[in-house]
């Protein structure tokens, strides 16, 4: 499942309504990416998207996670707009049998996201803006699973 939306979301409430009624979920992995100021200058984030092209590339993500790893259910949810320091930006959610697959669909997930997504981000704060680019250890992470085909192979 994928959302792209301005408001919050409650991660509690994220992972019951993906666990109602299912027996069959062993583990749950979740990850929840927020706005961080570690300097001191950022007074918002800003997150640009292209709506319909972003849930395309992410409805493309999470179903190549699906294919490498045997998962009873995955979420993306994925605000935009204008974010404050400590703002809720991304949660990832996926659900296994077993926590290896659940552990890594979600790292996966999260090293796609940060390099592939088209979404943009822009800091801004007194010292003005800049657009944030992918780190080279985020493109090093999305490359090592480009040569892992398959979780089997």
């Amino acid at each position: 499942m994928i959302r792209v939306q301005r408001e919050d979301f409650d991660i509690g409430a994220e992972i019951a309504a993906l666990k109602a009624g299912r027996r069959d979920i062993g583990a749950i992995v979740t990850f929840t990416g927020t706005v961080r100021d570690q300097s001191g200058t950022v007074a918002e984030m800003t997150l640009e998207h292209y709506p319909g092209m972003t849930e395309g590339e992410l409805q493309g993500i999470e179903a190549e996670a699906n294919v490498r790893w045997p998962l009873q259910v995955s979420l993306i949810v994925h605000r935009v707009g204008a974010l404050a320091p400590g703002d809720n930006i991304v949660l990832v959610v996926t659900a296994s049998e077993h926590r290896d697959a659940a552990f890594d669909a979600a790292r996966f997930l999260m090293d796609y996201l940060k390099t592939s997504a088209p979404l943009w981000k822009r800091e801004s704060g007194p010292g003005g803006a800049r657009w944030v680019e992918a780190s080279p250890s985020d493109d090093a992470a999305t490359s090592s699973w480009k040569k892992k085909k398959h979780a089997a192979e």
